[in-house]
């Protein structure tokens, strides 16, 4: 028989029972669907975190002393770079780099006369393009002056809680590099948003000569950021930058906690993925398998007719083929509509990112196409099916006539 006439036989008998078929299909084309939606948002969630990370910490590239570790925001002299602006024009002089500027990280206290709050301080060269998602997420007051001798700004989370508006006193308490308590007085010149409640809750701008005499780091600063105009120049630039008794840092380097993070949790939504491929697999080996016991006098007929098992036995695969292909097309189509509109518009969690300590999530969680996750999950969505369909096929085409036709 011709392979053609196969594909019609399976397509007709598909129509015999057109609601069953229909469901199945459904679950075919919602579990692909669901498989795409939720991968696209894992994508989005992974690369929001590491952009926010980038775009408002640590850069593409830091260059810092090999002494300097982060998790104790040393003030040490010695653990400080000492040619921070040499640095950063050699940094601008590159072309892959957009923009470079040195930075004085701090651990500090902000003081009302009713409450407190730790918080991370930044010096920072007001002037430079490094800052800009700060100017542009300004909610109220306005942005620092390079020569703003007490101004600084808070994010909005922090303001609210503390109960502070822009204008407003307060007191920065730091210890600083000789490992002295001290503080001073600061006006709030203005209140940013940056949509990052971790980001937004702890941190606190101030000009980078102010930052430095606070902390009596004498010109001195954490670190060289560095941020690119492609994110795959990093190494090349790192290693431009790189000089003795100084490191350079890529974004990989940086963010190495969360990548490695990420990557295990990837292994988990590995296995979702496969149980719900595995469940769309055993809803069509069901459908399959009540064809083949309602259809057992007809495939005694047919065998008895001169049709092989192998003939049978492909009808029935080509059967499960016309689902999941059909099935994975709707599933692709509205899938990729999901991920398409939630790209847009996003899904708003509130401040859930703020219990996620390290990973700087945003309020509103966005999908991203991700083509490559997407195609695979879609041809291994429908290679499970076919080899679901195997055995119901070989039931079915193992059955001999006499005894098929003699059924009931």
């Amino acid at each position: 028989m011709a392979f053609g006439k196969l594909w019609v036989i399976a397509y007709r008998d598909l129509m015999r029972n057109r609601r069953r078929s229909f469901f199945t299909l459904i679950a075919v084309a919602l579990g692909l669907a669901l498989l795409i939606f939720v991968n696209g948002m894992i994508a989005g969630i992974i690369n929001d975190g590491l952009q926010n990370t980038i775009r408002l910490q640590t850069g593409h590239v830091q260059v810092r002393r090999d002494t300097y570790e982060e998790q104790k925001v040393s003030l040490q002299w010695d653990e400080l770079l000492d040619n921070a602006d040499e640095l950063a024009a050699q940094a601008l002089a590159l072309p892959q780099v957009k923009a470079a500027a040195p930075v004085l990280w701090a651990t500090g206290v902000l003081n009302t006369a009713d409450d407190s709050a730790g918080l991370r301080l930044y010096g920072i060269d007001t002037e430079s393009a490094l800052y800009t998602p700060i100017q542009e997420s300004l909610v109220a007051g306005s942005y620092l002056a390079a020569d703003d001798r007490d101004g600084i700004l808070i994010g909005r989370r922090l303001a609210d809680s503390l109960g502070i508006t822009a204008g407003q006193r307060v007191n920065i308490s730091v210890v600083n590099a000789d490992g002295q308590p001290d503080e001073a007085l600061f006006t709030v010149r203005g209140v940013f948003f940056t949509g990052v409640p971790t980001y937004d809750e702890n941190s606190l701008f101030m000009p980078l000569s102010k930052a430095q005499a606070l902390t009596r780091t004498d010109g001195h600063a954490s670190a060289l950021v560095v941020l690119l105009n492609q994110q795959k120049d990093a190494d090349a630039v790192a290693a431009a930058l790189q000089s003795p008794g100084n490191v350079g840092l890529t974004w990989e380097d940086l963010n190495r906690t969360l990548l490695d993070t990420m990557q295990t949790a990837m292994a988990f939504y590995v296995i979702i993925d496969a149980i719900v491929i595995l469940v769309v697999a055993v809803i069509i080996a069901n459908t399959l398998l009540m064809a083949v016991f309602e259809r057992i006098r007809e495939m005694g007929i047919l065998a008895a007719l001169g049709m092989k098992r192998g003939q049978i036995m492909s009808m029935f695969v080509l059967e499960a083929a016309i689902l999941g292909l059909v099935g994975v097309a709707i599933g692709i189509g509205i899938g990729s509509a999901l991920v398409a509109y939630f790209g847009v518009n996003g899904i708003d969690i509130g401040d859930v990112g703020a219990a996620t300590q390290g990973i700087a999530i945003s309020t509103s969680m966005r999908t991203q196409f991700v083509p490559d996750t997407f195609a695979w999950l879609s041809v291994a969505t429908l290679v499970i099916i076919l080899l679901a369909s195997l055995y119901p096929a070989w039931f079915a085409a193992r059955m001999e006539p006499v005894d098929a036709l003699h059924s009931r």
